[in-house]
Order: structure tokens, then C-alpha cells, then sequence
């Protein structure tokens, strides 16, 4: 994160509820933005991490508060402490990465008469919709990171003129020298926590792949609570053999299947039909950074996320037949699937953390550029 005593510098006090070392995609997003602001003093208030994530360097300007054992009460805890930060801090903004952060950060807008500016990602607004409408009528701005995020803003009460799309970037990485395998390898990289993306599909859509590519396997790389159903599930449709289940990896092993693999494919889908899913979904932009065709559900924000006939296949998610038709399309030509994996590598280049960072700090230089109205309006 930027620092310094450049008098030029926004001092903004960053909430979270989530940050590194926790793993995901709203973390990623966050540290990600901050990390390659040039301009901002930052602050980041968060929830210390649980005990088995060892912390690597510590920094002065992220202070973590107490983890208990209730979640609710850990989000309660944050919030006070984001407030006391705020009179140490005395931040020119409030920037909040989730909803759950909004009580602070509109007690602190009102308390300093700042503006606050609040992410929205899609998956929390349709679970907590009452805290979604009090975080959204509160803030100034709010910046959601896909269409389909806007639109569930839009629902949940934001006005047009305050929402503003900007999508997550992503990682450039370092070639790892592993050439594709000379096995048609398929694979998925998500946490097996969450069904609506899709590795239940992806089971089903398997014999039908391998009627026609016997030999295809199936990489999944992500770890958690789905497992054990996922792998049992693929024994019942007689296709234990061709999956590959790795768990948790490091960043290189990930990188390394990447280069390997020949298509990936996270059918995303709404679940059960609600407005819920996927928010984005960067891993469809790191599959790009590696070359690689995406196959994704036509559905939530993977639809920003993919260009249909450009850099993937956007398809019905809850057809397995679907899928299969297009990862087999991919698996068997080979000139389309390079294609598509060059125009992916491509637009992951107009993505990069440093580019949508200058986008997001813009945002906010703007929306303090506006804070005597903001005081003023909170004043009267």
C-alpha cells in the first residue's frame, strides 16, 4: 500500500472484514487495489485472521481486531474499532470492501462529515438484504464490479448516478516453463464451498466428454466442505478415475496446472434461481493470463468476465449437455482453442492490478474532491 507524508495523499481509512492472509477473491480485490494505489495513506481496519494463518510482515497501517468464536460478534468488533481508528486517523474518506462494514463507516461520515464509498460484489446483497439497502442508501458512492453487481445495487435501493463499474484486475505472472500435457487435461480452480459454481455440473458433463476423449482428465484445485460429495458423486457417475482432485496448492503448483491444462471450466450458475452467484469471478482472467479457453455459466458476472466467442464459451449453466458441448469443442480443435486462449491472455493485459487501481483511486480523489458538500449536507 501507498504511504508517505505527501500532503497530495488521501487519507483513507480502508474497512474490511476480510484480508490477507485469508484467501479469496474479495480479499485478493482489496489488498490488490490499495497495494498499487500511488496516491492514497491508508489505513485498513480488519478481523485478525484465524489462528492457524501465520501473519508474514507485520504493518503498522493495517490494525486487526479480536477474532472470536461468532462471526457476528467479530463484524461488531470491527466496526467499533474502525470508529476509534477514525479519531486517531482522522481519515479524508472511509472505504468500505463489504457491506457488513457500513455501520462504521456512515457513523464515522457522520461523525467527521466525510464521504464513504462502499464495494459491491453480488452474493451479499441478496443474503443480507436489509443491511445491503442501509449500506447503499449511506454511502456516496459505491463501486460495483461487474454489470451483473450493478443491477443488484440497483435493486437493492442505490441510485444510478452513485453506482460506478469497475471490474477486478488481475496477476501478471512469470512463464513456468511446464509445457500442456499431452493428456487433454481440464481444469477448475474454486473453493468446494460454495455449489453454485458449478464442479456438480462438471461431474455429470464428464461422461459425455470422455465418450468422446476417453483419456480426458479433470484437475480441480480448491479445498472445502464439498470434497468429499464432489468425489463421490463422480465414483456414482463412473468417472472417479479421470478426476483429479489436489485440494489447496501453492500459487506456483496453481500456475504450473494452469500451463498445463488445455481448457478451464467453473460453470457458475444463480442458485436455485436467486440473485446470487458469481460476482465476477477473477479466476476466469488468471486462466487468461495463461492462455487458456474458458468455458463459464452465461449467468451473474461471469458474463463481463468472458467474451463469448472471443476469449471463452459462455454456456447454460445447469445443462450438462451444454457443457460438455463446449468443452469438448475446445478439447478437440485445437486451433480454436489457441485462438481463444490468445485473445484471453490479451484482454488479461487491459486488467492488470496497476490499471484498475489508478481507476479506483481516480474514483475516490473525485468523490473527495466533493467532501465540503458532504459535510456541508451532513451538517445541515
Amino acid at each position: 500500500m501507498a504511504h508517505g507524508l505527501n500532503s497530495r495523499q488521501l487519507r483513507v481509512l480502508a474497512v474490511t472484514p476480510d484480508f490477507p492472509p485469508a484467501i479469496g477473491g474479495i480479499q485478493l480485490l482489496f489488498h490488490r487495489v490499495l497495494k498499487n494505489a500511488r496516491h492514497l495513506r491508508t489505513r485498513v481496519v480488519t478481523i485478525a485472521p484465524p489462528r492457524e494463518k501465520r501473519l508474514g510482515a507485520s504493518d503498522d497501517n493495517v490494525v486487526r481486531s479480536r477474532r472470536m468464536r461468532d462471526h457476528r460478534v467479530d463484524v461488531l468488533l470491527m466496526n467499533g474499532l474502525a470508529i476509534q481508528e477514525a479519531y486517531r486517523f482522522r481519515p479524508d474518506l472511509v472505504f468500505s470492501s463489504h457491506i457488513v462494514c457500513t455501520p462504521a463507516a456512515t457513523a464515522i461520515s457522520r461523525l467527521f462529515g466525510v464521504p464513504t464509498v462502499l464495494y459491491v460484489h453480488g452474493s451479499e446483497v441478496a443474503a443480507s438484504p436489509i443491511l445491503a439497502r442501509f449500506g447503499l442508501r449511506n454511502s456516496s458512492v459505491v463501486i460495483a464490479v461487474s454489470r451483473y453487481a450493478r443491477s443488484l445495487a440497483l435493486a437493492a435501493g442505490a441510485r444510478q448516478s452513485q453506482i460506478h463499474v469497475i471490474p477486478p484486475g488481475v496477476d501478471s505472472v512469470e512463464p513456468s516453463g511446464v509445457l500442456r500435457r499431452e493428456t487433454p487435461t481440464i481444469i477448475t480452480v474454486a473453493r468446494l464451498e460454495e455449489r453454485y459454481k458449478g464442479h456438480d455440473t462438471m461431474v455429470r458433463a464428464l461422461p459425455l466428454i470422455r465418450a468422446r476423449i476417453p483419456r480426458v482428465e479433470w484437475v480441480v484445485i480448491g479445498d472445502g466442505q464439498l470434497r468429499e460429495e464432489i468425489a463421490e458423486l463422480a465414483d456414482a457417475n463412473g468417472v472417479g478415475r479421470s478426476v483429479v482432485m489436489l485440494g489447496s496448492v501453492s500459487d506456483a503448483e496453481r500456475n504450473a496446472w494452469f500451463d498445463s491444462a488445455h481448457v478451464f471450466a467453473m460453470p457458475s450458475r444463480l442458485p436455485a434461481g436467486q440473485a446470487a452467484g458469481e460476482g465476477f469471478g477473477i479466476v476466469y482472467l488468471e486462466a487468461g493470463v495463461h492462455g487458456l479457453p474458458v468455458v463459464a455459466g452465461n449467468a451473474g458476472g461471469a458474463i463481463d468476465a468472458v467474451v463469448h466467442g472471443e476469449t471463452g464459451l459462455l454456456v447454460d449453466p445447469t445443462s450438462n449437455l451444454a457443457v460438455a458441448d463446449a468443452i469438448t469443442e475446445l478439447l478437440l480443435d485445437r486451433k480454436l482453442a489457441a485462438r481463444m486462449g490468445r485473445s484471453g491472455e490479451h484482454r488479461a493485459q487491459q486488467f492488470s492490478w496497476p490499471a484498475i487501481s489508478a481507476r479506483v483511486e481516480e474514483l475516490l480523489q473525485s468523490v473527495a474532491g466533493r467532501a465540503p458538500q458532504t459535510r456541508q449536507a451532513a451538517a445541515g
